[in-house]
């Protein structure tokens, strides 16, 4: 009879205890993501077009390759085992920024950049820029994770992400012409 009751209690604690098993912090996915000096991959190479100002900080976040887990919560992606990987750096104060994370295999991921200019590691589309991998043209939402992925090979893969900042009601590329 005692049986019963303790194998009740222990289903009831079960989803306390999945959600207490990692929290979520800015850190997750960095140690990962880090390249090593001369980095032989899988890796991507990030060079980062259109960028407005040299204030804020950079976040690059590489995700799984499909609508459900693309921009996904950090904790959710590793608790389940799932690729998430950041790197996170000071805007530099001149040149073209380049960011290389490690990714754990060849293959096709869903990249996204952000131009955190006011360093609140979060996307706010009236301050900061956007960008993803494939450089879709963006809308009022998110855009298809196919539409934001590139494919590593087994060493570096350069790509180019060009940020998007607020224009008028929405978001495009600075317009570099004036």
């Amino acid at each position: 009879m005692t049986a019963a009751p303790a194998a009740v209690s222990i289903l009831l604690a079960l989803p306390l205890l999945a959600a207490a098993t990692l929290p979520s912090t800015p850190d997750l996915g960095k140690a990962e993501a880090k390249c090593r000096p001369d980095e032989k991959g899988p890796a991507f190479l990030i060079t980062v077009d259109g960028l407005k100002d040299r204030q804020g900080n950079l976040k690059l976040e590489v995700y799984p390759d499909n609508d459900t887990d693309f921009l996904q919560d950090d904790n959710i992606l590793i608790n389940a085992g799932k690729t998430f990987r950041r790197v996170e750096v000071p805007v530099p104060a001149s040149g073209t920024p380049e960011l290389c994370v490690r990714l754990p295999a060849p293959g096709t991921y869903a990249v996204s950049l952000l131009h955190d200019r006011n360093e609140d590691r979060k996307f706010n589309w009236t301050i900061d820029g956007i960008g993803f991998a494939g450089n879709p043209r963006l809308g009022w939402g998110k855009p298809k994770a196919r539409k934001a992925s590139a494919t590593a090979g087994p060493g570096l893969t350069h790509i180019t992400i060009v940020l998007n900042y607020r224009r008028g009601l929405g978001v495009a590329p600075l317009d570099r012409r004036k």
